[in-house]
């Protein structure tokens, strides 16, 4: 290691990215976590649904709660495209600071909203309204942070991608958890929701924070000035020197030419499609299809109540998350080997084994894999495989361009990652309809 380079104290830089991380998909989460209190929420007011967490679902639902959950992923998934190009774009426009300060502290303002909304009664329609207005926003903002975070990991060695992933991956678990209790403790709907919100309120602070205390720390200072003066050498890149000393000479005065998009992305390709296809294939299936599973074993006892929180969040998030830090101690295939796309390409298999599981109701397809234990195997092979490849690919993105391109590629990549994301909700209704 360079001498010159200052020591990461305290692993200090890697908790930020991390606290980051969760701070991007948390927003998301609570609310994908707080469905049942939203659809309830939404019921007629002929007939009061009862608030409890173990409340059974009624067979006749009003057209906004039949509604909810596909204008839910329309109005979260399409933001998050259109910003997320929007920052691929423009992100050299706007500082950073306010791409990610003022993201942060807006999703912090939508959730206090949410959280006095709690307590205040309000007509089913304009509660949807207010409910999607508050979805896209959060998307959108997370979209933009989600862009400048990856793209300022891209200015630091290759490992500092991992947090942002890892943390990311966390979101969901402790979403997941925090459902799983919820129903454990039997307390009001109202209660649980508000609980929600204020603890996202919390984390969201927290990362506010760790940001301000970013630039404070000599690690990421050298690696923030070593991309305004000179490309910085990558330990993992030492070959690709002789083409940036080129580059420099040709360049002459004009080092400090904005890099063309096209020419980023041409070097890039594989890794963005790759991460895009990796997000089509799980979002087509997760949740749309998962979530529809029915336990075979449970027979109405408290697995049954349990199966879908346990097997289908709990299980993606865990194992998830578990794929995206294996990133941090092994990077299995390389940056240029064809086995990484090859592999996410495989995983296309895991849409045809979930539409053969227990999923009710169902129209045109047989169950072949009826057992509770077959539907929690695939559920674990396909998330960790989702955690691991997916963050591989957006770690070797921005590594394979030079250093001064470095941010424009982490842009680029956040880009097809939420194409991805937008691509499965659309494909989703697909999957769901040939069962």
């Amino acid at each position: 290691m360079d001498p010159q380079v200052p020591k990461d104290k305290y692993n200090g830089v890697w908790l930020i990215f991390f606290m980051l991380g969760l701070g991007t998909l948390l927003p998301w989460n609570f609310f994908m976590t707080a469905t049942m209190y939203f659809t309830s929420r939404l019921a007629d007011p002929s007939s009061e649904a009862n608030f409890s967490v173990n409340a059974t679902e009624e067979d006749s639902q009003s057209v906004l709660q039949a509604k909810f959950n596909n204008v839910m992923t329309l109005c979260a998934m399409v933001p998050l495209l259109v910003f997320t190009c929007l920052n691929s774009v423009l992100h050299q426009r706007i500082p950073q600071k306010i791409r990610i300060a003022g993201s942060l502290t807006a999703i912090l303002v939508v959730f206090l909203l949410t959280a006095i909304l709690v307590k205040v009664d309000l007509d089913s329609l304009p509660f949807f309204i207010i409910t999607m207005i508050k979805i896209i926003c959060i998307n959108s903002f997370g979209a933009v942070l989600q862009g400048s975070l990856f793209g300022m990991a891209g200015l630091l060695p290759a490992s500092y991608t991992t947090p942002i992933m890892s943390g990311q991956g966390l979101a969901g678990t402790f979403a997941a958890f925090s459902m799983i209790c919820a129903i454990a403790s039997g307390s009001a709907m109202h209660d649980s929701a508000f609980g929600y919100f204020i603890t996202a309120c919390v984390v969201i602070s927290l990362a506010i924070a760790s940001y301000a205390l970013l630039p404070r720390l000599a690690f990421f200072q050298y690696y923030l000035e070593s991309q305004q003066s000179k490309p910085a050498e990558d330990e993992e890149n030492k070959m690709d020197l002789l083409k940036k000393d080129e580059q420099q000479k040709s360049a002459g005065d004009d080092d400090k030419q904005t890099p063309s998009i096209l020419a980023i992305f041409k070097k890039i390709w594989v890794m963005a499609f790759s991460v895009c296809f990796a997000f089509t294939i799980t979002i087509g299936t997760f949740p749309a299809i998962t979530v529809d599973v029915k336990s075979t074993i449970a027979d109405g006892g408290k697995w049954e109540l349990y199966f879908i929180p346990v097997s289908c969040f709990l299980l993606f998030n865990v194992f998830d998350w578990l794929g995206r830090s294996l990133t941090a101690v092994c990077m299995w295939p390389g940056k240029d080997s064809k086995l990484l796309p090859g592999l996410l390409v495989a995983r296309v298999i895991f849409v045809p084994l979930f539409m053969l599981c227990n999923v009710q109701p169902r129209y045109n397809l047989p169950v072949y894999f009826s057992h509770d234990g077959w539907f929690i195997t695939f559920m674990i092979l396909f998330a960790f495989s989702n955690g691991y490849l997916a963050s591989l690919c957006m770690c070797f993105g921005p590594k394979k361009v030079d250093a001064i391109e470095a941010e424009t590629a982490g842009a680029i990549m956040a880009f097809f990652l939420s194409l991805g994301l937008a691509l499965g909700a659309s494909l989703s209704f697909l999957f769901r309809a040939l069962v």
